[in-house]
């Protein structure tokens, strides 16, 4: 479901604000897989968000693009200490269209998308030296023109079923306000903290 105007304002005045504040990463984000009841969890960035989701980017065969495969089902979260300032999102992650990825991925610097072919992400590295000439082989191969995106390299928009924002507050009274898609609609609580 798309996510409401007050929800999509919320998430951007916390991203305003823990850029602000001087958050290393605003956009850094735990995103958490489970997989034959075993759940994992690692930092992504975010890379988009709007009415339509959440969307972050990722090598299709690691570890998460294999989880997410089996089972679409996430959670995220955005931790901005400085502010003091949590969200919570829940929903299932699903990919975004060819276009989209392609127009992502030449947007990124010409390393990384070098760095795209040359990892096999999650697959066990037997020494640096084997990835710095599988980045050298790639940039002999891609030299003097455009790096086009790899197959296995694409991204995921979360279609929100529920997002949660926490605030910090004195005495560990703290805010928190959690919306929840029912039907046609966003439900909004407030939560004992």
């Amino acid at each position: 479901m798309k996510l409401s105007e007050e929800i999509l304002q919320r998430f951007r005045e916390g991203m305003t604000g823990a850029d602000k504040a001087g958050v290393p990463e605003p956009t850094a984000m735990t995103l958490a897989t489970c997989s034959e009841g075993q759940p994992s969890a690692r930092t992504v960035l975010l890379k988009d968000v709007d009415e339509d989701g959440f969307v972050f980017y990722t090598n299709l065969g690691s570890n998460k693009g294999k989880q997410l495969a089996a089972n679409p089902s996430v959670a995220l979260v955005f931790w901005w200490r400085e502010i003091e300032q949590q969200v919570k999102v829940e929903g299932l992650a699903n990919p975004v269209t060819e276009a989209e990825a392609d127009a992502y991925f030449a947007s990124r610097p010409r390393e990384s998308r070098i760095g795209a072919w040359a990892s096999i992400q999650s697959a066990e590295l037997p020494d640096r030296q084997v990835l710095e000439d599988r980045v050298r082989s790639f940039e002999e191969k891609f030299q003097g023109r455009e790096v086009p995106r790899p197959e296995h390299w694409s991204g995921f928009r979360v279609d929100c079923r529920m997002v949660e924002f926490w605030y910090g507050r004195a005495h560990r009274l703290h805010e928190r306000l959690r919306f929840t898609a029912e039907s046609d609609r966003w439900e909004k609580r407030l939560l004992y903290p």
